[in-house]
């Protein structure tokens, strides 16, 4: 299926550099000017990797981001001698953005929400933070919570089994295909069709079962209301009316946990803002980076 983005995406120069962190080299992609006055950090979810954000990063035309493979991921691979947890990421995203972008506004999706926050709470400098489809409520919660038990059982099996059938389960495409259904919402065929093709591509690029299960365990353990208290930056907030991962009602109340936080709900998507509803996410995300945005608040 073509890539609905691609024309809006290839207008966007992009570079793909590495950069050695925590003992392992990590693996980013620069799009835009280097001298744009504004850097994004651009943190993918869970199971993704840098391309899940393209078309995102497609319609921010003027910024500059920088988009990385988080570790065990994609073409990072993981960092030697660490469980891939909450800690871990942490660590990692400080470290990545003092390496790479200094300064930069932090943006994270779903499992990258939590990623962001909890290392802009840790004390990671940013002089605002953007967060797309944040979990703002245990995902245990959720509207599927029975699915996301299945899930748990899921993840569980893959790590326990023997390594070949473990494997193979966890990159099952029938499984992965029924993951993409559960979490699309839109009706057009053809976006359907790539959005399904997108997780075809690259669901199972991670580098083993047993990264892959503690970056599981790490995503339904934690949610962004932990550490929105502790967060002084500005916040913007991009959410989904029909997220079957954090109810609308859960992200309006994590609206009101940060110093500083604006929200912007989205109708008729659900946890895929980033592939649905791209240019509605960047159109918030360039009014809230904006000078003169800014100098209104």
């Amino acid at each position: 299926m073509p890539n609905p983005y691609a024309a809006l995406l290839d207008r966007v120069p992009a570079r793909r550099h590495e950069v050695e962190v925590l003992g392992a080299t990590t693996a980013y992609w620069e799009y835009g000017a280097p001298g744009a006055a504004t850097t994004i950090v651009a943190v993918h979810g869970f199971r993704g990797e840098h391309h899940g954000l393209e078309p995102v990063v497609a319609h921010l035309e003027g910024f500059r981001v920088i988009s990385p493979d988080l570790p065990g991921f994609g073409e990072t691979p993981p960092i030697p001698d660490r469980r891939h947890d909450l800690a871990l990421y942490v660590d990692w995203l400080s470290a990545f953005v003092g390496r790479a972008a200094p300064g930069a506004v932090i943006l994270g999706h779903s499992f990258g929400s939590i990623v962001s926050a909890a290392a802009v709470a840790d004390g990671l400098a940013t002089p605002s933070l953007v967060l797309v489809n944040p979990i703002g409520a245990p995902a245990l919660e959720g509207p599927r919570g029975i699915l996301t038990r299945l899930a748990v059982f899921y993840y569980w099996a893959g790590a326990r089994l023997p390594a070949p059938l473990g494997d193979a389960l966890l990159r099952n495409r029938l499984v992965v295909r029924g993951m993409s259904v559960a979490m699309v919402k839109t009706r057009d065929r053809g976006l359907r069709r790539f959005v399904h093709e997108q997780h075809d591509a690259y669901f199972s690029r991670f580098a083993d079962r047993d990264v892959l299960h503690d970056a599981f365990l790490t995503s339904v353990s934690n949610d962004v209301r932990t550490f929105a208290p502790r967060i002084a930056a500005r916040t913007l907030l991009v959410a989904a009316q029909k997220d079957d991962i954090t109810p609308i009602e859960a992200e309006r109340t994590l609206a009101t946990l940060f110093a500083d936080a604006q929200l912007v709900e989205i109708e008729d998507v659900g946890h895929l803002i980033h592939y649905e509803t791209p240019a509605v996410a960047a159109g918030a995300i360039r009014r809230f980076l904006s000078p003169s945005d800014a100098g209104t608040r």
